[in-house]
Parts: C-alpha cells; structure tokens; sequence
C-alpha cells in the first residue's frame, strides 16, 4: 500500500532543490499542506518562491533545524506526519574553508530532527509505520571518488567521503539509518548525483557557466576539465523523491541519477555551443573557457547506479542533458 503524506515539514525549502520540490508538489495538484522550514543564509532564497501555485497550501517560516524545540513546536502545532530533510551545507568549497558549519548542520541539525519525530511520532502519537514518514536527502559524494573505468555507485559501496562536506552527508546518512534500525523510525534515504535547473545558487558550476557566458565573462574550469560528474535535472529528482516517499521500502537507500555522465569541460562546451545557437556573439562562447587551478580532495569522477529504484519503483529520468540545459538556460537567461 503506498504511503500519502498530509502534513509535510519540508527543511530547506527555500533552497535550490527544495524550492522546485514544493513547486513540484503544488503544480502536481497534491492535496498536502507544506510548513517549509529555512535558515534563509546565502543559499535559501524567499524569491525561489515567488508565484507559487496553490500559494495556500504553503508556509515558510524562518527557523534553524539546529533549533530543537522550533522544530518539536512545528510537529505538534501542524500535526506533521512527514518530515522531507533537504536543509545542508552543501558547497564542498565552502567546507574546506570553514567545515564547522558541515558539522552542526548536516549532523546535529539531522540528529535534532530525528529526534524530535522519533519523539512526537512514536512516543507521543503512537504513529505506526505507515502514518509517518522521514525523508533524508543526501549526495552521492558519501560514497568517494571513481576512476574513469570503475563500476558506478551502487546502493552497497562503501562510504568513502573526501571533503568535510561529504563526511558530514556520510555521517547524517548514517544518523538517519541507525534511527530506524534502533527505533523503527520510518525513514527512506536517497543519494542523488549532481543536480541543475532553475533556482539553483549562482556558486554552483553551472549557473557559473551561464552567467560567464551572458556576461561575456571568463569560464573557470578547474584543473584539466577532466572531472566527471552525473547530472540530474532537478524536476527528474523531485518526481523520484515523491516516487521513493509514496512507494519505497522503510529503511532503505536509492540512489538517483541522470544516466548522464559528463567531464567538467564537456558540461562548459555544451552550455557555450547551446548559447551561441540562442544568443549568438561576435565570438563562440567557447572562447571564454579558462583553467584555473584545482581545488583540494577534488574528486575524480561520480557516477551512479539507478538500477535498484529503475526496477523497484519503475522511475526513471525524463530529461537527457540537452534538454535540461536548454530549459536551465532559458530560465537564467
């Protein structure tokens, strides 16, 4: 029987892929009603939830999920039977500057929410596993660096994280487990692959690229170009997210990809030749390429592995590269 979520907590909602979730949810006509908890620092945006449909259903409050009894007066006030964990520091640059923020947000701030459901849900309420529900949102940089030869991720590799921000994703992953397997808090886990599309922050590869190339700016491309990433529209992992709450397994992991395996370099000359076929210059973009020097712990390459949720829950991504980048574009552009 699948699971319907009522009263969703959604954290981070003011954030790149947590702002398309509820857009998603709400254009989707779902008959829930969404609390929408953010810290609102440099990457959540009340913008991102401009001209939402069914503005109604939707509430933002700005709060911290560090903060535990905001969050324990959110469950209790709106009756919440679904908690969908997207707040994280995520910028892995950002973590080698200054990686205690990693710590308290991606841990203790995972942590002070599993609590509090395990709390309100189990010991007070008395829910069963099937009226609630926890969601974590984590990253496939849990699982370490591949070479170019190397079996994608799969739902059973090994964690092996590289930077503190991964290490933080790693450790919260493993909160997230260890809360169902101790107290049979329902809780499902995705580790996505590198996400693109409308509203993500402007620090991120790709909306960098575009701004360079409608700026007529330099393109920084780290190193050799030769890193290699996944890449998921975004609008692909909020149906899977929605797919894995409504029909997963209590427990379990899966892992959502693009099926679009890309080096750095190859991500850059896609954007620059599709803006010289919409906004011709004097020049190719492709000019504006520069290498600049490479990053600490710089991963090789991530791919993932979607077989699990592709056979299990029949979901698949509806956008190749191509077509999420032209519409990513038209949307900065």
């Amino acid at each position: 029987m699948n699971y319907q979520a009522n009263n969703i907590l959604v954290t981070g909602g003011a954030g790149f892929i947590g702002s398309n979730f509820i857009r998603y949810l709400l254009e989707n006509n779902r008959p829930v009603k969404i609390v929408n908890l953010d810290a609102l620092t440099y990457a959540g945006n009340k913008a991102n939830l401009t001209n939402l449909k069914n503005p109604k259903q939707h509430q933002l409050i700005e709060g911290n999920i560090c903060d535990r009894q905001l969050i324990e007066k959110l469950l209790r006030e709106h009756h919440i039977d679904t908690i969908i964990h997207f707040a994280a520091e995520s910028h892995v640059d950002r973590s080698i500057s200054g990686p205690e923020a990693f710590i308290q947000t991606n841990i203790v701030g995972t942590f002070c929410l599993l609590e509090a459901a395990r709390q309100y849900w189990l010991e007070e309420k008395k829910l069963s596993q099937q009226q609630c529900r926890f969601h974590h949102i984590s990253t496939d940089e849990v699982y370490g660096s591949l070479e170019e030869k190397d079996p994608a991720f799969s739902e059973t590799t090994a964690y092996d994280p590289s930077s503190p921000y991964s290490a933080a994703k790693a450790g919260s992953d493993h909160l997230a487990k260890a809360y169902f397997r101790t107290y049979g808090l329902p809780m499902t886990i995705t580790n996505c692959s590198n996400n693109y599309g409308p509203y993500q922050h402007q620090e991120k590869l790709i909306p960098t690229i575009i701004k360079a190339c409608i700026h007529q700016q330099p393109i920084p491309i780290y190193g050799d170009g030769k890193n290699i990433r996944d890449w998921l529209f975004v609008d692909d992992h909020c149906s899977a997210i929605e797919t894995v709450i409504t029909k997963g397994k209590l427990g379990e992991t899966y892992n959502i990809g693009g099926e679009c395996e890309l080096t750095n370099l190859e991500v850059a000359s896609t954007i620059c030749k599709t803006m010289d076929a919409l906004y011709p210059q004097k020049n190719s973009h492709l000019e504006l390429i520069q290498f600049v020097k490479d990053r600490p712990g710089h991963d090789k390459r991530y791919a993932i592995n979607i077989n699990k949720i592709k056979s299990e829950l029949n979901w698949q991504p509806q956008e190749n590269f191509a077509s999420g980048i032209k519409k990513t574009i038209t949307y900065y552009t």
